[in-house]
């Protein structure tokens, strides 16, 4: 589970990045948050998204040899963190990924296709993304993702928390046959 940006205090702490880790407990799943490099006690710093995509990807090689199986991941990520699990899906696709609040003018070419199911959230009163713009853009990809918006919930989903995982457990469950 990929978080927020690290250059506007995102980290594996945030309540959103939290409450995809526990929806993806209560779905029967391990779940796993980490830092990206330069934030908390990771080495490093930020990398424009280069080196974040490389951690993710790293993180997921890294659980790999831990469970000393083949298990597939499916990728989650909030704001700057949906970016990032959106490109390790599209390079490393799994059963799904979730995006939350993903900010899709990161993308100024072509946003990555994953090739698995895609559930996108956005709060329809987000007041640090430009929602509306990035619904209108990935409504337009052909085979694109499932899209869910939140009446009045603004990028931090304050008070909507519940409801955000209740959104997202009946998905994680179909794609992983739980």
């Amino acid at each position: 589970i990929c978080h927020p940006h690290p250059q506007h205090g995102g980290s594996k702490d945030n309540k959103v990045v939290f409450t995809l880790a526990r929806s993806c407990r209560q779905a029967g799943l391990v779940s796993l948050r980490f830092n990206f490099r330069g934030v908390g006690k990771s080495r490093g710093g930020y990398d424009g998204g280069r080196g974040e995509l490389a951690d993710a990807l790293a993180v997921a090689d890294w659980a790999h040899a831990q469970a000393r199986a083949a298990q597939a991941v499916v990728w989650a990520g909030f704001s700057f963190g949906a970016a990032i699990a959106l490109r390790a899906a599209a390079e490393r696709p799994g059963p799904g990924l979730i995006t939350v609040a993903l900010p899709a003018e990161y993308f100024t070419d072509a946003i990555p296709l994953p090739e698995c199911p895609w559930l996108a959230i956005y709060g329809d009163a987000d007041e640090v993304i430009d929602a509306d713009g990035a619904r209108e853009r990935l409504a337009r990809i052909k085979a694109g993702p499932e899209l869910v918006t939140l009446e009045q919930a603004g990028h931090f989903f304050h008070g909507r928390l519940s409801e955000l995982g209740q959104v997202i457990a009946p998905r994680l469950e179909k794609w992983c046959g739980l």
